[in-house]
């Protein structure tokens, strides 16, 4: 679990190591899968801060130590802090977590994330904010927060959205997992490298003295392949996904793929109703509603969003789901979750206003983020 209360950084969990002008940074908590604990994002916030200063680093690896890049941010810590009644210190560190994203997507030095394995929630946010992140055949990805009465947050709201279609609606509000292959074609990953190369590649990238981002892309492309969509891929069903994830709320959703189910059998939209119907349903309204605002904005304003979002969630205001969710998924695995309000007609608008509004609390602000001059196009873009 991670201390909230923890003021000295732990430099084991992410290791360091210097060659030449690049640096490789590995997430190093195995036995937790390399989940994202507030020490964790304090080291990276430091070192990411550091480089984007430093002539002498071009260009940063991150990657994870054992069968995990991230499986996520540490929510039990999170939970715990929402029962001691201490939601300012789960705030904290979601503040100080955007913070870092908002870094990340904005960074002057490219970022080469090696996603060899598991990669959810706040594991997306410290990879796919970064201009290259490579697939394998071991990576897995999902954003999985509607069954935890969370939502797709670390920024998902910016880049799920800029996905082909309404795929992102889709990976959002089902937490669907998705392999290498699909990865690289939805456009979450930009290169697909077979684990075996990884080694190879990495020796490659600290050989080049350059923060060119063709460079750097042409470099991963000699050690890259096109894996193929096996024939069950989600990535596959786009017309359908397009068809039911474009409605304009999560009723309209369901009733479409309802009525996809009644033309044919396909296990894909049975299951695929059947995630639906087991997630927290205010956390899949919100949830919409979030990825919905996030195709208009920049990633610093989705990150803004989420914050508030994120501290009203904490606080457990309209809803306590989060809460059961982490007993349910994470404590008391019974994987059984009573949700309240437990249907969707139950979630009224007023309720989903209200994550979207500012906390009436005299001691919350908004989160501020710095303001970033001078960056590449790869990153203006984002703003």
């Amino acid at each position: 679990m991670a201390s909230w209360n923890s003021t000295g950084i732990d430099e084991d969990q992410v290791l360091v190591e210097e060659r030449r002008f690049a640096r490789i940074l590995t997430l190093n908590r195995p036995k937790q899968l390399n989940a994202i604990s507030f020490t964790m994002v304090s080291r990276l916030l430091e070192l990411f801060s550091s480089y984007e200063t430093d002539p002498s680093v071009k260009l940063v690896v991150v990657k994870g130590k054992g069968r995990a890049f991230c499986a996520g941010g540490d929510v039990s810590a999170a939970a715990h802090a929402i029962k001691e009644s201490e939601w300012r210190k789960g705030a904290y560190f979601f503040r100080k977590q955007y913070t870092l994203n908002y870094l990340l997507a904005t960074s002057s030095k490219p970022q080469v994330s090696l996603l060899n394995g598991i990669v959810m929630g706040g594991g997306a946010g410290v990879s796919i904010h970064g201009r290259f992140r490579v697939a394998t055949e071991k990576s897995i990805f999902a954003m999985p927060e509607t069954s935890l009465g969370h939502f797709p947050d670390v920024g998902a709201s910016y880049y799920l959205p800029r996905l082909r279609g309404f795929f992102g609606e889709y990976v959002g509000l089902t937490g669907a997992r998705l392999d290498g292959a699909e990865m690289l074609a939805c456009g979450l990953a930009t290169h697909f490298v077979p684990s075996e190369r990884l080694t190879q590649l990495e020796e490659a990238l600290c050989r080049a003295d350059t923060s060119q981002p063709s460079i750097i892309s042409a470099i991963i492309d000699k050690f890259s392949r096109t894996p193929i969509l096996h024939e069950q891929s989600a990535y596959n069903r786009l017309d359908v996904i397009d068809k039911c994830f474009s409605r304009r709320t999560v009723e309209d959703i369901l009733a479409a793929l309802e009525e996809e189910a009644l033309k044919k059998k396909d296990d894909w939209i049975d299951s695929t109703i059947r995630d639906l119907k087991k997630a927290s349903p205010t956390s899949l309204k919100i949830s919409l509603r979030s990825i919905r605002e996030g195709r208009l904005q920049d990633a610093g304003q989705c990150l803004i969003r989420e914050y508030r979002m994120a501290c009203h969630v904490m606080r457990g205001e309209v809803s306590e789901d989060f809460i059961e969710g982490c007993r349910a998924l994470l404590l008391d695995k019974d994987r059984n979750p009573k949700w309240e309000p437990s249907k969707l007609e139950l979630v009224t608008d007023a309720m989903v206003e209200r994550y979207f509004s500012r906390i009436e609390d005299e001691e919350w602000e908004d989160l501020k983020l710095t303001a970033r001059p001078n960056l590449p196009a790869s990153a203006t873009s984002k703003l």
